[in-house]
């Protein structure tokens, strides 16, 4: 699976892509707090350059959510688009939800989007709800502290084991969503099973309903921990999909705590065979499970890689 198109939605708004130079006839801008806008680099524009744009543009301290388009390897350093947002967090009091390097295919490859740290973002934005970040080459990231965030995701082709450690040390009493694409050790990803007994354990996070451990290479070893974890009892979804899983990993998840309290279990882009599909949906009917895009049972990769 590539991801092949820009999101059309984002936190509960429709995305408009800001452009520095509208075209003839495209009429008003639409209100600040009414669209996530997706700010990206425009033509000689530096994705500065349509940030400041964007924030003389529109009534910037009512944006609620941004989407961090298309920026270059030239926007490093103070002009990393984190940096740039920390450095004009007074401009933007309503923010809530940020998008990181949402770039598809046809601009960036996931591996290949470049990052620093995201301490001084989150610094400057302590009322942030939702963080999500794709890509994962240079991402740094430090415990984080907020009563704030309740959504929190990665989505990666390798994720560095320290920023899932980074997470677990992390004291996020109100987070609610987290989501891991793990992706393959080629490129970069280190994570052992180990690193996330925290998330499974119950003991931190007390607001997590929705944990995602997804795109994995050992996404069966991850079935059968969830299978026995303490925190799937007050679960209300489950994303364990585009991995390794296979009619083992299925088993250990049927065979170990009831899934039948959940509200959805997303399996997506699994190597199942047509006899454990099936038994997955009989066993839980009232469960809205997500068993699409199933594989050669020999096709045995993740869904994100490079």
């Amino acid at each position: 699976m590539t991801i092949r198109a820009r999101l059309d939605e984002y936190a509960g708004l429709p995305v408009h892509a800001f452009a520095t130079s509208p075209d003839p006839g495209s009429g008003p801008l639409p209100d600040a707090a009414a669209v996530a806008w997706r700010v990206a680099v425009d033509g000689p524009l530096s994705w500065r350059d349509s940030l400041h744009a964007l924030l003389d543009s529109v009534d910037a301290d009512r944006v609620e959510a941004l989407v961090v388009g298309y920026y270059s390897g030239d926007d490093l350093g103070e002009d990393y688009p984190g940096n740039v947002l920390a450095g004009v967090a007074d401009r933007l009091p309503a923010l809530r939800s940020l998008f990181l390097a949402e770039m598809p295919l046809e601009e960036m490859e996931i591996s290949w989007i470049i990052h620093e740290s995201l301490d001084p973002l989150l610094r400057a934005f302590p009322r942030l709800e939702r963080l999500d970040v794709r890509g994962h080459q240079e991402l740094e990231l430090g415990p984080i502290a907020s009563e704030s965030l309740r959504t929190l995701r990665f989505e990666t082709g390798g994720l560095p084991a320290e920023i899932v450690r980074a997470v677990a040390a992390s004291d996020l009493p109100n987070l609610e969503h987290l989501d891991f694409w793990l992706g393959v050790e080629g490129y970069g990803c280190d994570v052992v099973l180990g690193d996330l007994a925290p998330f499974l354990s119950g003991e931190r996070f007390p607001a997590l309903r929705h944990l995602g451990l997804a795109n994995s290479e050992f996404q069966d070893e991850i079935a059968a921990a969830v299978a026995g974890a303490p925190v799937l009892a007050r679960l209300e979804s489950l994303d364990l999909s585009m991995g390794v899983l296979t009619d083992a990993g299925a088993e250990a998840l049927l065979s170990g705590q009831p899934l039948t309290h959940l509200r959805s279990l997303d399996l997506h882009r699994n190597s199942l065979s047509d006899e454990m599909a099936r038994r997955v949906l009989d066993t839980l009917p009232g469960v809205q499970v997500d068993l699409s895009e199933r594989r050669d049972r020999e096709d045995l990769y993740v869904a994100v890689s490079e």
